[in-house]
C-alpha cells in the first residue's frame, strides 16, 4: 500500500473514471492530481477535489510505469493458469478502498474450462460492497480484461450477482485488519 501521498501534474491529457459514479471525464494536461492509490494496476487520484480512478495502461500520465504483462510458462497446467488467474484478480481494486477485491470478499468463485483448442475461458461470480456501487461496471469490466491477460484464456465471463449480498464478514482477516475492523 502506498504510505506516503504525491501530488503530480498530468503529462498529457487523460480519460478517467469519477468515482464513485464511474461518469467518464478528460482530465486535461498539467492538472494537479494527487495519487491517493496506486494499487494492483489502476490508480487513484485526487483532482480540484474529486476523486478519478486512473487506468493501467495511462500510467504514463502520473510518471508511474504500466503494470508487468503476465507470464506462465509454455507449458502451464490447468493449476498454473488459475494460480495465474487468482494472482490477476488480487490486481483489481475498488477505487475508494485500498484492499484487492479477493480480499474484500467480492469474488464468490472462479472457474476455468478448457476449450478443445486447447484455450481456457474463465468464468467469474462476484459481488460488489454495494449494489448501488457505481464503478460496479468498472471492476467487472477490470476483472475481465485483466483475466484476458493471463496466457492461454482467451474468453472470460464476469456474473454481478447480489445473492449472497456482500458483508464486511465475507473479508479476510488481512483485510480487515488492514481498514481496522478487526
Amino acid at each position: 500500500m502506498q504510505e506516503t501521498q504525491e501530488t503530480v501534474a498530468l503529462t498529457r491529457d487523460v480519460v478517467a473514471a469519477l468515482v464513485p459514479s464511474g461518469q467518464k471525464v478528460e482530465l486535461p494536461e498539467g492538472a494537479k492530481a494527487t495519487v491517493t492509490q496506486a494499487l494492483g494496476s489502476s490508480f487513484t487520484v485526487l483532482v480540484e477535489g474529486h476523486m478519478f480512478r486512473i487506468e493501467g495502461k495511462d500510467a504514463d500520465v502520473i510518471g508511474r510505469e504500466p503494470p508487468a504483462m503476465v507470464e506462465i510458462p509454455a507449458e502451464a497446467s490447468d493449476e498454473d493458469v488459475e494460480k495465474a488467474c487468482w494472482a490477476q484478480l488480487k490486481t483489481c481494486y475498488d477505487p475508494e478502498i485500498p484492499i484487492d477485491i479477493v480480499e474484500l470478499g467480492l469474488i464468490y468463485e472462479c472457474r476455468l474450462d478448457k476449450q478443445d483448442d486447447g484455450s481456457r475461458r474463465a468464468s467469474v461470480q462476484m459481488t460488489l460492497t454495494a449494489p448501488g456501487c457505481g464503478m460496479g461496471d468498472f471492476l467487472v469490466n477490470d476483472v475481465r480484461s485483466k483475466l484476458l491477460e493471463v496466457p492461454t484464456v482467451e474468453d472470460a465471463e464476469v456474473e454481478l450477482t447480489f445473492d449472497p449480498p456482500w458483508t464486511r464478514e465475507m473479508m479476510s482477516e488481512t483485510a480487515q485488519l488492514a481498514l481496522g475492523m478487526f
